[in-house]
């Protein structure tokens, strides 16, 4: 309720008053991303803002707090420029991506933050150590629900790489746990490999496009109506 009166409700008032184009705003938590057609507008947008928080004796994180180019355009302003390629952003575990579709049009890529992947990496690896002398069928039933709740959640359209890195890793992990469990053991890759078929579910995509999905929510809504190309990053007030 705090920020819906702090940040929602005022930035939509801004919105109409004050934005020259379109503007898009994503808030998640504490977590923001405002899309914006003009620079001038994000600008203006962003030193607001921190007046805004101040009021309330409240900052930006300034080390997550970035203006970047980013969208349909920005890709090919920026080379104009000799600037290299539009900058990446953060948002809910995705690192979100400037890119191109096979057919050379513009594509938003979603990968799963490398951070994040290595963390729940270690995190199984920590507890197939405990799990080490568990029976396999017990094993491969807890990994079974592990990598099914990554890919619940990180199963997004051009993501599928993160998905198959990230049950590849497991199966690397499997693989050691069950080696030191004996010094016979002489698990390799086919037995590897026959156990995952047998327990791992393989990557594919289980989301829908973003367009697809607001499609179905607002069925007037025209995809080429406009794609603003600058992001204003907010890593959440201090």
């Amino acid at each position: 309720i705090y920020l819906h009166y702090l940040f929602d409700l005022w930035a939509a008032r801004w919105r109409r008053h004050h934005a020259r184009g379109i503007v898009i705003l994503v808030r998640h938590a504490d977590d923001i991303v405002a899309g914006f057609e003009h620079q001038a507008d994000a600008e203006r947008f962003q030193a607001e803002l921190r007046d805004r928080l101040a009021q309330f004796a409240l900052t930006l994180h300034s080390d997550k707090t970035r203006l970047i180019q980013f969208g349909r355009r920005a890709a090919t302003e920026r080379e104009q420029a000799g600037l290299g390629k539009p900058e990446t952003f953060d948002l809910l575990g995705f690192t979100h991506i400037c890119g191109r579709s096979r057919r050379g049009r513009f594509l938003l890529f979603r990968r799963t933050r490398r951070d994040r992947k290595r963390a729940k990496v270690r995190e199984v690896k920590e507890e197939l150590r405990r799990r080490m002398h568990d029976p396999i069928p017990s094993q491969g039933q807890w990994l079974r629900q592990v990598v099914t709740g990554f890919f619940a959640y990180h199963a997004v359209p051009t993501n599928v790489d993160a998905l198959t890195a990230f049950r590849y890793h497991i199966m690397v992990l499997w693989m050691r746990t069950l080696t030191r469990r004996s010094q016979k053991d002489r698990t390799g890759w086919d037995r590897i490999n026959r156990l995952a078929d047998q327990w791992l579910p393989k990557p594919r995509i289980l989301h829908p496009w973003p367009n697809q999905r607001f499609a179905v929510k607002h069925p007037r809504w025209e995809p080429d109506a406009g794609m603003p190309h600058v992001r204003f990053c907010a890593g959440g007030a201090q």
